[in-house]
This record gives structure tokens, C-alpha cells and sequence, in this order.
């Protein structure tokens, strides 16, 4: 079944983008396009939406508001927030609200398209019917609706180190070779380079090239 989804950004632009974006990807249609939380709240009261992709600063409600009233009113309809909020505290209220996923502007496609294949295999899963026969089958739910790290990893990769990679590049100010990645997380620099290359292979980090040294230029890595 195609997955109804409501776009709510203030940002006329941005807007547009989420739209474009949510139509390429296969089985997702956009309902609505909405610029406030009242228009939100409109909106969803005329029309049946699986997912509403979620900014939280809006001109007249906090975006969580509108989630407080989707659920003070018994609806089941999905949110996946699309912010630039990174509080904690924002995170952790949404978890509590319900929201299914957290996304951080700025994205690329690969990252957006990633979220909503997650969401479309979580919806697979909760849309069967009947029961759960064991553990697994539930533990399989969660794992479509967070995108398990170990289970999209390349064999050799770890999320573990991972993490130490990306919290690596987040701390500097400035883009970073293989070597000075290697440097702050204690790996090679063999090894830094295939988690850099497989960051930069989904999109999550950008290569650029690092020039004032004899030879050939060095590649530096940034995040996307």
C-alpha cells in the first residue's frame, strides 16, 4: 500500500525539497504540504496520513505540540521529525511523543531515502496480521524501525569505531585526512580510510581534496 505523507515545514523551499525528495522515493506519496502547526493540524483532521515529516520549529506551535495533540486525540499516525534541533532534551521528548525517527538537517537524499525504506519496512511488519510467535519476531519490528547499525554495515565494520570516526570529524573545526582520523581514534590509517570511504559511499560525510604539500593532493573528509 502507498504510505500518505505530510510535509510540514515553515520554509517555503525546504518544503519543496522534503516534497521532491518523499516522491522519488517508491511506495510514499505527499498528501499535504503544510507551513504551520495549525495548517498541520488542518490537514490532518481532512485526510488519513500514515507519516508526517516533522519540522519542530515552526512560526506558531513547537513542532512537538502538534505530536502531543496527535496523540491527545487517539491518532496513530507516525512522525518523523526533520530538524535542525540536536538538544538532547529535544531528542528524549521526542522519543516519549512517539516520533519514529530523528532526522538532522542538513541531509542528503541517501540519508532521507534511507529513513523512509526503514519506516516502509517497519510498516511492512506492524500492517501483518495476526500474532508474534517468539522474541525475534518482535525484536525484528524494532530492528526495521531503527535500522539496526550492525545490520547495514559492510562485513569488517563495526559500529563501534564507527562512532569514533564520525564523533571525530564532528569535534573538528576543520575537514580531516585519514591519517589525523586515524590519529584521534587509535586506529590505522588503512582502517580509518574504509570507514571514511564507507561514510562517504551513503552520503553521511564529503571528500575534498587538500592541496599545499609536495606530490599528489591529500583527500580530507568532512561531514555531509
Amino acid at each position: 500500500m502507498t504510505i500518505r505523507v505530510l510535509v510540514v515545514e515553515d520554509e517555503p523551499l525546504i518544503a519543496d525539497a522534503h516534497r521532491e525528495y518523499t516522491e522519488r522515493v517508491a511506495g510514499f506519496t505527499v498528501v499535504g504540504v503544510a507551513h504551520s502547526a495549525r495548517e498541520a493540524l488542518a490537514v490532518l483532521r481532512a485526510e488519513p496520513v500514515d507519516l508526517v515529516l516533522l519540522d519542530l520549529n515552526l512560526p506558531d506551535r513547537h513542532g512537538l505540540e502538534v505530536c502531543r495533540a496527535l496523540r491527545a486525540a487517539g491518532s496513530a499516525t507516525d512522525v518523523l521529525a526533520v530538524t535542525s534541533a540536536r538538544d538532547i532534551a529535544m531528542v528524549r521528548a521526542a522519543v516519549a511523543l512517539g516520533v519514529t525517527h530523528y532526522l538532522l538537517k542538513p541531509f542528503t537524499f541517501a540519508a532521507f531515502r534511507d529513513k523512509l525504506a526503514a519506516y516502509a519496512r517497519y510498516r511492512a511488519h506492524v500492517q501483518a496480521a495476526g500474532e508474534v510467535a517468539a522474541q525475534h519476531e518482535v525484536d525484528r519490528v524494532f530492528a526495521a524501525l531503527r535500522g539496526g547499525p550492525a545490520a547495514s554495515l559492510p562485513k569488517g565494520l563495526d559500529a563501534g569505531t564507527l562512532d569514533r570516526v564520525l564523533a571525530a570529524l564532528r569535534a573538528s573545526v576543520t575537514p580531516l585526512s585519514a591519517a589525523e582520523v586515524a590519529g584521534v581514534t587509535g586506529t590505522s590509517r588503512v582502517t580509518a580510510r574504509r570507514y571514511l570511504e564507507h561514510l562517504a559511499e551513503t552520503g553521511r560525510v564529503e571528500r575534498a581534496s587538500r592541496y599545499g604539500g609536495p606530490g599528489r593532493p591529500e583527500v580530507e573528509y568532512v561531514i555531509a
